[in-house]
């Protein structure tokens, strides 16, 4: 944290615990007292460059268009407050504003960031500490001291400084200093209809009233009077937050869900971290109030963690900052603002940020979507989203375009949010959604029909789950089974790898709520944009063709083979089929084979109940096995194609570069003709071959698909019903016919083509 140039002294002696309780109990009088903001910020920074013995310390605040003003100064020019201004990042007090995060320096004129303001008359200064002022998670000002010699801060000192800073915020936010609408707002658009362009997390469209997720409270102690009865009040706090916490994952709510401890686990884990809460602790002892603590603690962890762009800590501060919130109510004694009787019979929740608890505390009846200025598709709250049937958008600024009850569409499908939307948008909305309401009942009334063709060609339809919480669709949308169990998602929300035991309960636990029907298990596959925490990768340059799946297995074949051990051990007596991914040459399945059957034989040896039936298989991702085929089908007991990683490796085309992700479609005559060649070598082979990426569930590919020769398609939920409809409208020989002489063309994509067939001859899509 220091910047040191040479040796510098020590910080100034007689700085300690006690001065820093001191220093708080009298600024807790200065808030108390009488006196304009401003009146009380000049006495704020006398007190703390009297009691810290700094030559000068200075209060900047934000100002509309991120701008900088020197509000309040000890030592510096007065002529300077009010007419000093620095933009965010602009001098050192900007950089600490930029980053949300403290510098300490004993040569500040040496910083690279130093810039000299001469009507301020801080010439004689050289050391220069100073702490970005927050408040809900933004940056409200910075605090800073100076001194003239040259002298190394403690952490001591620097953490009494974001203690201070988080007072004047308290200041900042009751509006003495700065009208808080001239920060958040830039005009009056608040009546005005609105469009945010954002990001599909999860599909669907609703509409509603916004209801602004604010669980923060406001502090109004900051300071402690009696540490120890502070410590009592958060004892009890963590106790009731413990027991709420479990009153959740137990509720009779969730009992439709199935478990839902592999999203949530984590986060319970969380609510028991003794680093967290000894943090708290601490800061309590230096003299904060139980929920200054609480916040102070958050703050520290937000600033230094906020740059950080890896999803898995990204995920942990979101949990993080729920538990923040909620041991705030408790303190408080207040229950959850999703409790509230007064919320609408609509809602459309608009948040920062979620944890997967918080969204689970409200109605799920009267839930209808979510907006987000932060999520991810792989987020623990879009998991669970996706799962309740909720549409998700990511949209920045959405909480400065959308006020409390405003109406609001939540177009999941297309990442749109339409805030007071005009009476054109609402009819269009009202036709898009008995549009959906119409097709909803289509498929609804042919859930209990076969799949087959209109020419009588039987289809199987099958599901892409990753959590237990998925199965109810397998019943509810009529599929013949599980096409694709994703395993890596109950690793990716745990902390630690899950032994053979917890992984034998799950998957025996899957096993029994699929019943009858056929579970392909997939073999970890981790990786890429999979990283588990506790697997080390390092940085690679092209993650997508680097370390993952079954490279990640071989070279740990422990974690492979105890997953292969709890496999075999849920199946015990019922049919198992396992699938290994991202097999790039056939040494590569006889490894993980190999691996299989020593698994086998040590069943064997432990007199433990074999499956009745085992099928090995795995997927088709990597262009190198197609040329490989005769040698892997003598192997294996079918094959599933995961188009989504094949379409990308064909074209040398990043499916998560927006540059060049739709550059290429899979519906070209190169990835058909190669597809068509597959199917082929896999019939006369008598090789079961299926597929399970998005082509399967997208009505046209899907189309497409059947016409190739595919016979199996495996898809999300939501996609069995317009698939099944589309099929059951499908003459597949008339499509052969038609398609027989696309595959030779020299088009960029047959889409086109394909779609006039299906309105030509009836086929719905």
């Amino acid at each position: 944290m220091t910047d040191t140039v040479g040796e510098a002294p020590a910080s100034g002696p007689g700085f300690d615990g006690a001065a820093s309780r001191r220093l708080l109990a009298r600024l807790r009088d200065v808030m108390a007292g009488s006196g304009s903001g401003q009146e009380r910020l000049d006495k704020i920074v006398s007190l703390i460059a009297v009691e810290m013995g700094a030559d000068v310390c200075s209060a900047y605040v934000m100002r509309a268009g991120e701008v900088l003003e020197l509000f309040s100064t000890y030592g510096l020019n007065q002529t300077a407050v009010h007419n000093t201004r620095l933009r965010v990042g602009e001098g050192i007090v900007g950089d600490i504003a930029g980053h949300a995060r403290p510098i300490a320096l004993d040569n500040a004129p040496s910083h690279p960031s130093f810039a000299y303001r001469p009507e301020t008359g801080e010439d004689p200064f050289l050391s220069l500490a100073g702490v970005p002022i927050l408040r809900g998670g933004k940056v409200r000002g910075v605090l800073v001291i100076q001194h003239k010699d040259r002298r190394r801060y403690t952490e001591e000192e620097v953490e009494t400084l974001q203690t201070i800073a988080m007072v004047v915020a308290e200041l900042v936010a009751q509006g003495e200093l700065v009208n808080p609408q001239e920060v958040s707002s830039t005009g009056d658009p608040a009546l005005l209809p609105a469009r945010l362009s954002g990001t599909s997390l999860a599909g669907g469209l609703s509409m509603g009233l916004a209801v602004i997720h604010r669980p923060q409270l406001t502090i109004r102690q900051m300071v402690a009077e009696d540490a120890e009865s502070e410590l009592v009040r958060l004892n009890a706090a963590i106790a009731t937050m413990h027991s709420a916490i479990d009153d959740l994952l137990a509720a009779a709510a969730l009992a439709g869900l199935g478990e839902p401890k592999d999203i949530l686990e984590t986060y319970r884990m969380f609510a028991e971290d003794r680093g967290w809460l000894s943090r708290i602790r601490e800061a309590i002892r230096m003299g904060l109030t139980a929920e200054a603590a609480v916040q102070q603690v958050q703050n520290d962890t937000r600033a230094r963690m906020s740059h950080l762009t890896d999803p898995y800590i990204r995920e942990r501060l979101l949990d993080l900052e729920d538990l923040t919130n909620r041991l705030l109510q408790h303190l408080a004694g207040r229950k959850s603002e999703a409790d509230g009787g007064t919320l609408p019979d609509d809602i459309v929740l608009v948040a920062r940020s979620m944890g997967p608890a918080e969204l689970l505390d409200y109605d799920q009846r009267r839930l209808r979507a979510v907006v987000l200025e932060d999520g991810s598709p792989s987020s623990h709250v879009c998991i669970v989203a996706r799962a309740l049937n909720i549409p998700v958008v990511q949209a920045n600024d959405a909480l400065n375009r959308i006020e409390s009850l405003d109406p609001v569409i939540v177009d999941g499908d297309h990442g749109q949010v339409f805030v007071r939307p005009a009476e054109d948008i609402q009819m269009a909305f009202a036709e898009s959604v008995a549009l959906r309401t119409r097709k909803e009942q289509i498929y609804a009334e042919i859930r209990a029909l076969p799949s087959v063709t209109r020419d009588g060609v039987p289809i199987s339809i099958q599901l892409n789950c990753g959590l237990l919480i998925d199965l109810p669709h397998l019943k509810a949308s009529g599929a013949e089974g599980i096409g694709l169990y994703r395993t890596e998602i109950p690793f990716m929300v745990r902390s630690s790898y899950p032994d053979v035991k917890a992984q034998t309960d799950l998957y025996a636990r899957i096993l029994d709520e699929a019943g009858d029907k056929p579970v392909v298990f997939r073999t970890l596959d981790v990786g890429g944009d999979k990283m588990l925490p506790y697997i080390a990768s390092g940085e690679e340059e092209n993650p997508a063709l680097g370390w993952r799946a079954i490279r990640i297995g071989l070279d740990h074949p422990s974690l492979l083979r105890q997953q292969l051990r709890s496999l075999l051990r849920a199946a015990a007596g019922r049919p198992l089929s396992v699938m290994f991914p991202m097999i790039a040459e056939v040494a590569e399945f006889d490894a993980a084979k190999r691996l299989l059957d020593l698994e086998l034989k040590r069943l064997e040896q432990q007199g433990v109940e074999p499956p009745s039936r085992l099928r090995v298989g795995t997927m088709i991702e990597v262009p190198s096995l197609l040329w490989q085929l005769p040698a892997l089908l003598a192997r294996v007991d079918f094959l599933s194609v995961g188009s989504n990683d094949l379409t990308q490796y064909i074209f040398a085309s990043d499916r998560g570069n927006p540059r060049t992700a739709s550059r290429y479609d899979p519906l070209a005559p190169a990835m058909l003709c190669l597809l068509r060649r597959l199917v082929e070598a896999c019939n006369d082979a008598g090789v079961p071959v299926s597929i399970c990426g998005e082509m399967a569930g997208r009505p046209l590919d899907a189309m497409a698909l059947l016409g190739i020769g595919f016979r199996s398609l495996s898809m999300s939920p939501p996609s069995v019903g317009p698939v099944k409809t589309m099929l059951r409208s499908l003459d597949v020989a008339a499509l052969r016919q038609y398609m027989a002489g696309l595959y030779q063309k020299g088009d960029h994509s047959l889409r086109d083509k394909l779609r006039s067939f299906a309105k030509d001859h009836g086929v719905l899509i």
